[in-house]
């Protein structure tokens, strides 16, 4: 006995092979990325990060937030353009970029300085088990009041990550 493909089957096994060939092209472009940014060649990682960065992959707008963009000592130093990359991955749950994204609140870069949201971060990362030193809660107790810091662990509680 024959199997006779549909048309619908063939559609579902086309798109199936277009989303693997995608996400293998995708992934290449990551791992082309972080090898540009190992050898300190930052014009080239931004060139094979930028389209997972238009599809907003969190490790990529990470990567690309913190080196390419985020690094002082980069030709490309830009935190206008750092800052809302580490904040929509840190906002979409992204981990490693929830402790940097503390930071720019922190110091007011690329974002308004705020000691509650500076604060508000910290605690979600430590509650996604970042490895968040003591000292940095401390030096921000300094700016806010108890009530301040009883929101900000309030609201890092509450936070709901963003899914789009």
């Amino acid at each position: 006995m024959t199997a006779v493909r549909s048309r619908p089957g063939f559609a579902a096994l086309s798109a199936a092979i277009a989303l693997v060939l995608f996400a293998h092209s995708a992934a290449a472009g990551f791992e082309e990325g972080v090898k540009a940014l190992q050898g300190g060649d930052l014009p080239t990682a931004e060139k094979e990060l930028q389209v997972l960065i238009k599809e907003r992959d969190p490790r990529a707008e990470f990567l690309a937030g913190l080196y390419i963009y985020g690094n002082p000592e980069s030709k490309l130093y830009d935190v206008n353009k750092a800052t809302p990359m580490l904040l929509d991955a840190a906002e979409r749950g992204y981990v490693p970029a929830m402790l940097p994204i503390a930071g720019a609140y922190a110091d007011g870069k690329g974002v308004p300085k705020s000691a509650f949201e500076a604060y508000k971060w910290l605690a979600i990362a430590e509650h996604w088990n970042a490895p968040v030193a003591p000292q940095s809660f401390d030096q921000l107790t300094h700016d806010l009041k108890p009530d301040e810091i009883e929101k900000a662990k309030a609201a890092a509680l509450a936070y709901t990550f963003k899914t789009k």
